[in-house]
This record gives structure tokens, sequence and C-alpha cells, in this order.
């Protein structure tokens, strides 16, 4: 089957591209200006990418065309399609029909962590054996890939065994499914087992107010049988409430002493307990409290698919993350560039909290683009400010200078802003010295700041 992918260079679409192809379809697909990293990746797996959307493309005469939610009324390749009488289907439905049916899903959901843990209980999975297919909004460092179908090795299977693992990972979405479906993503996955991470207001160009995420999220609640697993953030009095309207399904809790929790020590040595058992201890690299809650709730959904905790302890011993989320990019002349995906102030300010704890009073460098859909619309610009209270210095980069001096004055003379990449990066090399740590956080590609700012650093010295 030839299937066409319209927005494929989407981390969610991309993951769609890689598991058709895996599944044995012929892939093409386009978008806006073809671009990495999924390109890259797309690419390096024979799938055929084109830039933009023109009409003409129907002439490839794909089987089915499968369309990313980025594609608008008006995208000339879609109204040829739809003028052509042609079939198309969402990439959440495609997703339902052809790779999850008969799969034990176990599905993340949430505003924040949704990547991180999701990789996390891959991996774990993995770990113990049990070679779990995945789609994830990003590449976890373990497996380098962002998706796959997940098949079990031909020296661990019996002539009874079906090559493709029972089990599937999947990054459960709230953002709507396409143009013509406005439903929540996750709610085509059918979970089995779900990690309600934490629940806030975002999405603020397609949902109105808190209350309509919580009427998606209960939609989800609704899908999951009663012999499955709810796994909740006890803390998250939005979840709770989500709950109180209706469940069918056992609950396990986890950041409660009812539940799994944990007790940090010295040296990067975490004490984990489910209830009153002790189930073992961690020792990682990972920064943060909130990464913490991420491995409690993999190490309850691991549990529920028969892992052992002291099984998945050892698993994230040895988890890597998830490029993009606090991922060291160079140490130069004493300076330590990072990149995270943080675009959301909860996100903004656990972030860099986890790194004041790791760091210390060494000097923390702040450098955002506000771009994210929500961010844009102002709906947080009056927290933006106390999320960055751990930064020494503070340098924000937007088209609309004005929007982020007005966001960002309370920080007074620790907030530079500015609309020029260029003088943005000279003041970021001016800023920093032997010690400090510049964390950059962008939901985007941010012109390749990275880059750039490391280019400089590197001619400094």
């Amino acid at each position: 089957m030839h299937i066409h992918i319209l927005g494929i260079c989407g981390t969610f679409m991309g993951g769609i591209a890689v598991l058709a192809r895996e599944f044995g379809h012929r892939v093409t697909g386009c978008d806006h200006g073809v671009y990495p990293p999924m390109s890259i990746q797309l690419e390096s797996q024979g799938i055929e990418l084109i830039s933009g959307y023109s009409p003409e493309q129907v002439k490839l005469q794909p089987d089915l065309f499968v369309i990313g939610n980025v594609v608008a009324r008006g995208n000339p390749l879609m109204e040829e399609i739809l003028n052509q009488n042609l079939p198309y289907i969402s990439g959440p439905q495609w997703l339902s029909e052809n790779i999850l049916r008969n799969r034990w899903v176990l599905a993340v959901a949430g505003t924040h962590g949704k990547t991180t843990t999701s990789s996390m209980l891959a991996w774990i999975l993995e770990y113990a054996g049990l070679y779990p297919g995945f789609l994830i909004g990003g590449i976890p460092e373990n497996f380098g890939v962002s998706a796959r179908i997940g098949r079990v090795p031909t020296a661990q299977q019996d002539s009874e065994t079906d090559e493709t693992s029972p089990f599937f990972v999947i990054e459960a979405d709230e953002y709507d499914t396409a143009f013509f479906d406005k439903r929540s993503k996750f709610v085509y996955y059918h979970p089995r087992t779900v990690i309600l991470n934490n629940l806030e207001f975002d999405h603020a160009d397609i949902f109105p107010d808190l209350s309509a995420i919580e009427r998606q999220f209960h939609h989800l609640i609704r899908t999951i049988p009663n012999n499955g697993l709810v796994i909740q953030n006890a803390m998250d009095n939005n979840l709770e409430r989500v709950l109180q309207q209706g469940c069918w399904t056992p609950i396990e809790k986890f950041a409660t002493n009812e539940g799994w929790h944990s007790v940090a020590r010295a040296d990067h040595d975490i004490d984990i307990f489910f209830k009153d058992h002790h189930e073992g201890c961690l020792r990682w690299d990972l920064m943060g409290e909130h990464n913490r809650m991420n491995a409690l709730a993999a190490l309850s959904a691991a549990r529920h698919a028969g892992v052992p905790a002291q099984v998945g302890i050892e698993a994230l011993m040895q988890f890597k993350n998830v490029k993009r989320r606090m991922e060291k990019r160079g140490v130069i002349d004493g300076i330590t560039v990072y990149d995270d995906f943080a675009h959301h102030p909860t996100a903004i300010e656990v972030t860099l909290q986890g790194l004041r704890a790791h760091v210390g009073k060494q000097n923390i460098i702040a450098v955002l683009e506000p771009r994210s859909n929500t961010m844009k619309l102002g709906v947080w610009q009056h927290h933006l400010a106390d999320s960055l209270a751990e930064a020494d210095d503070v340098f924000c980069f937007s088209r609309d200078a004005q929007w982020a001096k007005d966001a960002l004055q309370e920080l007074g003379t620790k907030a530079i802003c500015h609309d020029q990449l260029d003088i943005l990066i000279q003041d970021i090399s001016k800023a920093s010295q032997a010690g400090s740590h510049i964390v950059i956080m962008s939901n985007g590609s941010f012109e390749g700041i990275h880059e750039k700012l490391l280019s400089i650093l590197q001619n400094r010295q």
C-alpha cells in the first residue's frame, strides 16, 4: 500500500511515517519546507519527501492520504484531495486501526513530561525483554529513533509467538486530531494503562479554558477498560476533578505515601517506595523533582505490564534521557550549553529549579524563544517572569520584541530582549564566563542558535 502523509516532518506524523514504512508500506510525504531533524531520519529510511503542498502531488496516486493536524482548509493539496474525493484519514485514526489494534497500549498523558516519561517507560519494558513498540514526540537516546513497531527477536520466539510485541507505548497528546476531527488525539489510542502526569491550561489556540481540556481528558478516561489501570499524580487537583466526573478503572497514585513516592538522598541516590514497601534505590544524574515524578509514573505503568519495580529501577539507572530535554550540547572554556524543549512557564520553572539544585550558586543564563501558540496569544505573559526566577541572566528572542519586554519587565535589567538573533548571541557570549550554564529553551529549531553560540564561544577562546 502507498500512503502519502501531509505534515510529515512533525514529530507525531514523522513517527507515523516510520511505523508505516516498518509495516511494509510505501511511504511518501510533504511538509511546508521539509526540515530536520525529522527530514534526516525519514530520508535515511528511504521515505521520499516533497517540500510544500502542491496540488500536483495527487498524481502520485497513493492509496491513502494521511492528514496531519497542521493541515487546514485552504491548503492547496488538501483542497485538491477534497475536490477529487480521494481517500484520506487522520494520523491518530490510521495509527489506531493499523498499529494499536490488539496491542496492550500504555499511554502517557499530561501537560508536561509526556516525552520523558514515555521514553522511561519504553526503556524499562525494553530492559525487561518485552521489546515494546512506541511512538514518542522526541528521540530517546536509548533507542535513537522516535518510533518503532516493536518486534520480538527471532531467538526469543517460539512457534506460537507472533513476531510483534503485545506492548506499545505512546505519548498521548490532547491536541486536536485534524481539521475535520476536533477531538483530542488520545481518544483513538484505547490504552489499557494510562499515566496522567499533570494537567494545566495549554493550547489556547484550540481550547477556550481549562474545563474544555478536562472534558477531553475525561473522554480518555471513558475509553479505559476496567481491567486496566489509571496512574494518577496525586498532587494535581485538576486531575482529581477529571476523575471525579467518573472513573471505571482501578487507580494507582504517585507522589503520595498512599502510592508511589520517593525520598532523595545525597549523591543522586533516590529511595523508591510503593506505599510502605521500599522497592529499591535509584541512582542517576537526571535533574529535578519533575524527573523523579516521571520515574515513579513509569515504574507504576511498567509494573502493571508485569515488570517488577526492582527491574524497573535497574533500567532507569541506564536511562539516557531524550534529545532536547536538558541535552548537553557542548562545554567550551568551562561554559556548558544545554538544549531544552521547555516552552510553558511551569516547564521552564521546574527545568531551572532542577539545574539550580544541581549547580548550586554557579551562573545560570536562560535563553528563551516564546514561540508556542499559547505563548504568542499572551495567555502566560504574566507568569513568564516568575518562571525564570532561578536564572541569573535572561535573554529572550522574539520578532515582537515589545511583547517580550512587557512580559519580562518585572525582571528589570536582568532580562534582555532582542528581535535580531545575531545580536542576541553576541550578548549571551559577553555575559557568559567559566562556570556558566546556558539553557536554551524553545519548542522549535530556534534558527540554529545552539551551533551558532557554540561557534562564537569556541572562537572567543
